[in-house]
């Protein structure tokens, strides 16, 4: 496997502002091919899909590209992918779509391990149709999610059960497997939140067994647009209909209004780009993926581990969770210090980070509110060794 750094880094024009970037749970900067893309497709003539003309026929191209992209990214067919602006709008349109048929009693089973935006449309709906929201715990040690409390938490009553891949705050990687084993027994829908897992592991609808997953491309530097992922395409067919079109089929049934084709194109360019994180990859591109995404994998797991290290080693500082399976995502806090100082000082020597008051989410569940809130360090493709000892090195200034 060949995961060349140096190469990739030079991919992206926007490293070149001088900042070192470990915003990466915000999103990943935009690659060039990516920005040449969507650049290209906003100068051409597109229409709205339906007609003859070559405009109207190019916006119909762009849409069936989009849908293979994303298939080949979450080893799903075309005809079950559902594209829109965003994930967290096509989330909550699905639930909103899938509570119409819920009743006084129903329950899910969310985690609090989860972000707010996978969160706040399912407690929503239970509260519309006066269902009951189940909690899967988290571990406040280890951040682990263990799986053996969803035998207790799913029963007849279960509708759906969402659960992240991967936490965007302190990097766990759930179980997901057993859950949806589990889940499956009592005949429950599971939606899996792949968002933050996508761009540094291999995903696999079918093998995993989840019913929907949820990605977005501006997790890995593509543009702001969403998608569900549906591993039977005929699950598409049962759920209501949102759409403006009231003879909509397949994925359209859950598409409102114009897609904003340049985005879409930038979507392609994007997974095209994910294939071709190793240089080395070959075959057909959900090959190619399989191996730069594992090639991907292998590398941010040894950069994590020297960050985990060293930042270990700083006296005041605690890593928050020791997760065994991780994504690059690193949260902690600094003794004596409040997040939102510590992120400061790292800005004022060109770091980005995030700071998180602690009051919401997994922070909230962790009581990390009490101590200050967190910093939250997000790796991307891009970062490197010396990034990691530049932040090393702003840290222990800190005293």
């Amino acid at each position: 496997m060949a995961f060349d750094v140096a190469r990739i880094r030079g991919l992206f024009p926007a490293l070149g502002d001088g900042w070192i970037h470990f915003d990466g749970s915000a999103g990943m900067l935009v690659p060039e091919q990516v920005a040449s893309v969507v650049a290209t497709a906003m100068r051409a003539p597109v229409s709205g899909p339906g007609g003859v003309f070559p405009a109207s026929q190019r916006a119909q191209t762009i849409v069936a590209a989009a849908r293979r992209a994303v298939a080949d990214l979450a080893g799903a067919e075309p005809d079950a992918v559902v594209l829109g602006p965003n994930a967290t709008v096509l989330l909550d349109r699905l639930v909103g779509a899938l509570s119409e048929t819920w009743t006084l009693g129903d329950e899910v089973v969310l985690s609090r391990l989860d972000e707010q935006a996978n969160i706040a449309p399912w407690r929503r709906a239970m509260k519309r149709v006066g269902g009951k929201v189940r909690w899967g715990e988290i571990d406040i040690e280890t951040c682990e999610l263990p799986a053996w409390q969803y035998d207790d938490l799913v029963g007849p009553r279960t509708r759906a059960v969402s659960i992240t891949y991967a936490s965007g705050s302190v990097g766990t990687r759930p179980d997901v497997a057993t859950v949806v084993e589990i889940a499956k027994k009592a005949g429950a829908l599971v939606v899996v939140d792949a968002t933050y897992a996508a761009p540094f592991v291999p995903l696999d609808i079918e093998d995993l067994g989840a019913d929907v997953m949820v990605v977005s491309a501006q997790a890995w530097g593509g543009p702001s647009v969403g998608a569900l992922v549906f591993r039977d395409r005929k699950l598409l067919d049962r759920i209501p209909s949102v759409a403006l079109d009231p003879f909509a089929a397949g994925p359209e049934r859950l598409e409102l209004g114009p897609h904003a084709y340049p985005l879409l194109a930038g979507v392609v360019a994007s997974v095209d780009y994910l294939a071709g994180l190793d240089d080395a990859a070959s075959g057909s591109r959900r090959e190619r993926l399989l191996t730069s995404l594992g090639s991907a994998k292998s590398y941010h797991t040894g950069l994590l581990a020297q960050l985990s290290t060293e930042l270990c080693a700083l006296p005041r500082v605690t890593v928050i969770g020791d997760a065994t399976r991780r994504i690059p995502v690193v949260a902690f806090t600094v003794a004596g210090r409040k997040a939102a100082d510590v992120a400061g000082q790292l800005a004022a020597r060109n770091v980005c980070a995030y700071a998180d008051e602690g009051t919401a989410g997994v922070f909230a569940a962790l009581g990390v509110g009490e101590v200050g809130g967190a910093v939250r360090i997000g790796l991307a493709h891009y970062s490197n060794v010396f990034e990691v000892n530049q932040l090393v090195r702003v840290l222990e200034e800190l005293g």
